[in-house]
């Protein structure tokens, strides 16, 4: 299957999921103030998920167009997208900082545990996970005036969508065989 071909799927199967789990309501423990505590967005991995050699216009475009699409189906007025769009800037100089080699170096290949290795991705992608619920919950409240909550609020969901990233990792990420 061609590369782009898999990225339009793994966009519609991850915008499915995340619709899915927008109608589960998920908890740690009780909610404050009336709403759940957290919220696992598993959409932003459309993102991290795209080829290396993918230019910052194109990912820039890519990340409005998802985050737009969550927000039409959430109707959430563009937070997903604001959020999206910082996600999909940052990536290019996240993998930088994160690669022995320049980007255009790695032909073919996408960021992923069989390129980079457990640790480097979970940094990668927890880092800019991390960023996308800050930025998100934060307009969300568009207020400090319960930094408490919002940072749990941003803590938890961006534990509860790591969790789910390294779940979908393991279940459509082939495994390398290790000879003995």
């Amino acid at each position: 299957m061609s590369i782009p071909v898999r990225n339009i799927i793994r966009f519609f199967l991850l915008l499915a999921v995340q619709v899915l789990l927008n109608k589960i309501s998920l908890r740690w423990w009780s909610e404050p103030m009336g709403f759940p505590v957290f919220v696992p967005y598993i959409y932003p991995l459309f993102i991290l998920l795209l080829p290396f050699e993918t230019p910052v216009w194109l990912l820039l475009v890519l990340g409005f167009v998802t985050g737009i699409s969550v927000d039409a189906l959430m109707n959430t007025g563009g937070m997903h997208a604001a959020a999206t769009v910082l996600l999909a800037y940052l990536r290019t100089n996240t993998l930088n900082a994160l690669l022995p080699r320049p980007l255009n170096e790695y032909p073919n290949l996408a960021p992923g545990v069989k390129t980079l290795g457990w640790i480097p991705f979970l940094t990668y992608a927890g880092f800019l996970i991390l960023v996308h619920h800050l930025v998100y919950f934060s307009i969300e409240f568009w207020s400090f005036y319960n930094i408490g909550l919002l940072s749990l609020k941003i803590i938890a969901s961006a534990t509860t969508t790591l969790l789910l990233v390294i779940a979908y990792l393991l279940l459509f990420t082939r495994q390398v065989a290790s000879r003995a």
